[in-house]
């Protein structure tokens, strides 16, 4: 994920983890109440398309959910973490890995629609200096790449999103066949969790480093 602090844009490093429970949702982190309210959001999406997604629907009546944002020296609040927060619940239900070198950034609705982020700029050039060479962007969004100077929007590839659905599509890999499967299924059944398979998922970029607003530039495209 991607925030905007006073010295700029910085990474923001979202944590899941799955235990045996009952059904809780638990988010830490010094998150201010807009930001703790778009984990609920996402989580409410996921649960009604649990079946698309391929998780067991009645997944809660046994499983806890943990969602941590690390660097808790950092207050952190606003709605635009919620397409990642979203993305690192369903990875970690569905161990599916997420493609590495990525960011991105985005409010998510109950409906699972993506809606427009401030700060793009600072978040952009943040990503930049932490070597990430692709972002999933709001597609409200795309008037805002202007903003961001040619050399950066040349060296980094953005993919513009309207709902999560394509946030997954692009985010996330097929889940790791174990040894010994066949090398395709022919339907996918809704995956239920085992308690060896309640393992911590981590959505961490590599590099955590503020970066300020740089120059601007001009050009769009539908996807970069």
């Amino acid at each position: 994920g991607l925030a905007v602090t006073e010295n700029g844009g910085i990474l923001l490093p979202v944590e899941v983890v799955t235990m045996v429970g009952k059904g809780d949702l638990i988010v830490t982190g010094q998150l201010g109440d807009v930001m703790r309210e778009s984990a609920i959001a996402a989580l409410s999406y996921i649960r009604t398309r649990a079946n698309e997604l391929h998780i067991d629907p009645s997944f809660q009546e046994s499983t806890d959910l943990h969602i941590h944002l690390p660097e808790n020296a950092i207050p952190k609040d606003g709605p635009s973490a919620g397409i990642t927060i979203a993305t690192a619940i369903v990875s970690a239900l569905t161990r599916r890995p997420v493609r590495s070198n990525l960011a991105m950034t985005g409010e998510v609705t109950l409906l699972g629609s993506v809606l427009g982020i401030g700060g793009l700029k600072e978040k952009v050039l943040a990503a930049q200096q932490a070597n990430i060479s692709h972002m999933i962007l709001p597609s409200e969004n795309k008037k805002d790449l202007i903003e961001i100077p040619s050399k950066i929007r040349q060296r980094m590839q953005f993919t513009l999103v309207d709902t999560m659905d394509q946030v997954i599509d692009t985010a996330l890999l097929d889940a790791p066949i174990p040894n010994g499967e066949g090398q395709e299924q022919e339907e996918q059944e809704p995956h239920q969790l085992h308690m060896d398979e309640r393992a911590p998922f981590t959505l961490r970029d590599q590099d955590l480093r503020r970066t300020g607003v740089a120059a601007d530039e001009q050009n769009e495209d539908a996807h970069w």
